[in-house]
């Protein structure tokens, strides 16, 4: 049962000391543990306990407290003193050390738990009962429940009236706990500064030994610019002492060399007579290296013409040992001689040795190849086999001799190629005479695939040594060997436009039939664009793209000869036809062979619209892709900046690969290049599919295909036309029929067509069946040339076209409109209608209306006004002809003698 504590003073003062603790134990202990006073007993408990009221603590308990407090320390265990507050490092629980109080009044010192929750913190009681202390750290503490527990497991006495004395026991035990605790936190963070990192006192003293070091550096700083000062004249004397020392020893040592060249120019004659080269070259080396300690002299010049007179005899000693190690190929020979001149810095003259020896023998292998009947293709071809031989087989001795091989040999060929007796432009110049017009570009195109061949191996060759060669001697290979070229390259644009047409003269359009006609019209084109693609591949293969502005300009020729031809056919085939001069009075006859062939023809036009198409894309294509790499990214049209900068960037890339850079125009024809570079620059930005590299062609192509329509048209159309030019010549419209007078009164039914007018109407019922045969054929070629021309007579504005569905239909609306017109134009020149024939015409009218309708084409709105004007009563006239044409009421009112 609870002890009620909260009636006596003792219960009170124990409450208000736990209280205490809880708050400021669990809350601020640890933070004000260097104050233990802090959390000491309350002063109203020291006074309670010194008091003699009857609640006195025993003496002999408080003297044994008092005695064994200072020793606590001392009598604790060792063990657990380091198990709490010891360690190497780190964090380490906190063991504090907890008072037990015997019966007897002893205080020992036990391990207890961690002061974390959920470890047992205890102490024992007078009678050997565990206090827990745990529940102080708990969060939920009662200060009423933990004294009310610590009652309930104290004495039976307690109990039983010493309340108060049990109560200075758990007050005087909460007193040595909390002294504990504050010890062993302090003796644990304590450990922990000692164990924290040094770097806050090392850099501290790093700092300190920084400044000691600045001031250490101005006190230098100020003792130099006091010396300096001090001493800036004796400096100052010093330095010309120094330099006067450094010009006394230029002085002996030129006293010294001079008196070596004199020595050794008094011995080089003796040395000559030994013969000896290496001696001699050594005395020569000698007698340089003094020669230029000697430039202020004033003998100098003459010295240096000695000492090159000396050099010139022993290379005229050497030389016949030179040429005899170089043509038999000795490499010990070779390499002496070369160490020799090396020193004597005569190089270039031991190298000249070099090529006279070797281009001779590939001089002499040339004289006999021009010497045999081998034709100039197969002779170059011996040249250049004996050149890469060479090649081969010299660099491979090269390299054991010169520094630099591949520098010396590709020198050997340069000058071999430029000395050959005759000489290759020549040659060349000889064998395209020989070939004669119609084949100088064939037999110059066979000269130089026998030298691309000789470029490709050779660049196959430099290619394992790209890194080894020098450019620009690489580049003047490339020039060798296609320099013989570069005359015919610059003017292959009229070479090309004269085989061309040479070529296509061959190829007749007009024979003596029609359709003979026809026929090589429809052949011709397969050999047109066959000749355009072979001009294509010469020119990729003779320029590299180079020459493209020369082939287009050879292309347009060829198209406009091409178009001139086919345009002089198709005049003849009108001639054949008779189609310009139909005799009046000649027969109406349906003949649909002019039609027929016409549409032929047609279909050939749309066949060179297509392929001209397509070979426009091809050649746009291969343009790009073969010459492109010439167009700079930094090329602008129209601008010379643009221009200069894509110069220098050709350069530069010229010299990755010379041999696929080689470019001829860019220096002997700028105005061409630019021109190529524009063309170029318009192909890459707009796209191989929008160019205009034909236009001209392209539009001389589709004149071409509108003749053929107007060819076709006239073939139909003319036989109505000669019907209806009779017409205002007729004279059955001004003389009085039989009967006349009888008939003015009649229907107008009873009247019938006239001949002329069956004829016609007859005729264009039978276009439908002999226009769809032709139009509606599965022919793309045709189609696309249906499309592209124009017939004449295109419908009026405004009337309805149900003839554009199909191409047929379009072929019968314009025959229809151009009969109506022509039949206006032909009524209005009749020069007198009597009433009669004024029925009689509109009879006829009606009669083509109908025709029209049965077609289901619209009639004209000129011949239905016609009609109307025809059909007027004399005294109606003038209220009819109102809102009519003016003109044309006044012509027909003329005709019929009507007033108005």
């Amino acid at each position: 049962m609870p002890c009620k504590l909260l009636i006596n003073k003792a219960g009170f003062f124990l409450f208000c000391f736990v209280l205490n603790f809880s708050s400021s134990g669990r809350r601020g202990a640890y933070r004000n543990y260097r104050n233990p006073s802090l959390l000491s007993m309350p002063r109203g408990l020291h006074q309670f306990a010194s008091t003699s009221n009857g609640y006195l603590l025993p003496e002999e308990v408080r003297r044994a407290a008092r005695v064994n407090l200072g020793r606590t320390h001392q009598r604790a265990d060792p063990k657990a003193v380091e198990g709490s507050v010891s360690g190497a490092v780190g964090p380490r629980p906190l063991l504090p050390r907890l008072p037990r109080v015997l019966s007897q009044g002893c205080l020992l010192l036990q391990p207890s738990g961690r002061l974390e929750p959920g470890l047992q913190a205890w102490t024992p009681s007078c009678d050997g009962a565990a206090m827990d202390f745990s529940k102080f750290l708990a969060e939920d503490f009662d200060v009423k429940e933990w004294i009310n527990a610590a009652f309930r497991a104290g004495p039976k006495e307690a109990a039983a009236g010493k309340a108060d004395s049990h109560a200075a026991t758990l007050v005087m035990k909460l007193q040595l706990f909390i002294q504990e605790v504050n010890h062993a936190v302090e003796e644990t963070s304590h450990q922990a500064l000692q164990n924290m990192p040094k770097v806050l006192r090392d850099v501290e003293a790093l700092k300190q030994e920084a400044s000691f070091l600045k001031e250490q550096m101005i006190l230098v700083k100020e003792d130099i610019k006091k010396f300096e000062q001090d001493t800036s004249q004796s400096m100052q004397v010093l330095v010309e002492i120094d330099q006067v020392k450094s010009r006394m020893q230029l002085a002996a040592e030129s006293l010294q060399e001079a008196d070596k060249w004199s020595t050794l120019s008094a011995d080089i004659e003796e040395t000559f007579k030994t013969q000896d080269i290496a001696v001699i070259s050594a005395k020569l080396t000698g007698m340089q290296n003094s020669l230029m300690m000697l430039v202020d002299t004033p003998d100098y010049s003459e010295k240096c013409v000695h000492l090159e007179a000396l050099k010139n005899r022993l290379e005229a000693l050497a030389s016949p040992q030179i040429v005899a190690a170089f043509t038999s190929q000795s490499i010990d020979q070779s390499k002496m001689f070369v160490k020799v001149f090396s020193e004597i810095d005569r190089m270039p003259q031991l190298l000249a040795y070099y090529y006279k020896c070797h281009k001779v023998q590939l001089l002499a292998a040339w004289q006999e190849l021009c010497q045999t009947d081998l034709p100039l293709d197969r002779q170059l071809t011996g040249l250049y086999d004996a050149l890469l031989s060479a090649w081969h087989a010299q660099i491979q001795w090269a390299s054991q001799v010169f520094k630099n091989p591949h520098d010396v040999v590709t020198v050997l060929l340069i000058q071999t190629l430029g000395a050959l007796v005759p000489s290759l432009p020549v040659c060349l110049s000889s064998g395209v005479e020989r070939a004669g017009p119609e084949l100088e570009l064939v037999k110059l195109l066979e000269f130089y695939d026998a030298t691309a061949h000789f470029a490709k191996g050779l660049e196959m060759a430099l290619l394992p040594h790209a890194y080894e060669q020098n450019l620009v001697k690489v580049m003047e290979l490339v020039d060798a060997v296609y320099g013989p070229y570069k005359p015919y390259q610059l003017k292959y644009g009229d070479m090309e436009e004269k085989y061309l047409l040479i070529q296509f003269s061959e190829v007749p359009l007009e024979h003596g039939e029609v359709i003979d006609c026809v026929q090589e019209l429809s052949h011709s084109v397969n050999k047109l664009f066959g000749l355009s693609s072979a001009a294509v591949d010469r020119c990729i293969r003779f320029t590299s793209g180079l020459g493209t502005c020369g082939l287009l300009t050879a292309l347009k020729s060829l198209f406009a000869k091409y178009v001139s031809d086919f345009t002089s056919t198709l005049h003849s085939i009108r001639k054949k036809y008779r189609l310009d001069d139909i005799p009046l009075n000649s027969l109406f006859q349906e003949d649909w062979t002019a039609f027929q062939n016409s549409i032929r023809i047609i279909a050939t036009c749309g066949e060179l619209l297509r392929q001209c198409g397509d070979f426009e894309q091809q050649l746009a294509n291969r343009i790009l892709s073969t010459a492109g790499k010439y167009l700079s990214d930094s090329f602008s049209p129209r601008s010379l900046t643009g221009f200069q900068d894509s110069i220098l960037t050709d350069k530069k890339s010229s010299a990755k690969n010379p041999w696929q850079e080689y470019n001829y125009l860019q220096k002997d024809s700028p105005a061409e290049y630019g021109s190529l570079m524009e063309i170029l620059y318009t192909l890459k930005e707009k796209g191989s599919s929008n160019h205009h590299l034909l236009s001209a062609s392209r539009s001389a192509l589709t004149r071409l295909n509108q003749q053929a329509h107007q060819l076709a048209f006239d073939s139909v159309f003319l036989r109505i036309k000669q019907q209806l030019l009779l017409i205002p010549k007729m004279d059955s419209w001004n003389t009085a029929g039989i009967g006349e007078t009888l008939t003015d009164d009649l229907p107008t039914f009873s009247l019938t067509p006239l001949e002329y007018i069956s004829n016609i109407g007859q005729y264009i019922m039978s276009l439908p069946l002999n226009l769809e045969p032709f139009v509606t054929q599965e022919d793309s070629a045709l189609e696309l040339a249906l499309h592209a021309g124009k017939l004449p007579f295109p419908p009026e504005q405004g009337d309805e076209l149900p003839e554009l569905d199909n191409m047929a239909d379009n072929w019968l609306g314009s025959i229809a409109r151009a009969t109506m017109q022509t039949y206006c134009d032909a009524i209005l020149q009749i020069p007198e209608l009597t009433p009669h024939s004024t029925k009689q015409l509109a009879t006829d009218i009606d009669y083509l209306i109908n025709v029209m309708d049965a077609l289901g084409l619209q009639p004209s709105r000129t011949l239905q006004n016609i009609v109307m004007l025809l059909k007027a009563k004399p005294e109606d006239y003038r209220q009819v002809s109102k809102g009519l044409p003016r003109r044309l009421a006044t012509t027909v009112a003329t005709m019929r003698s009507v007033d108005y």
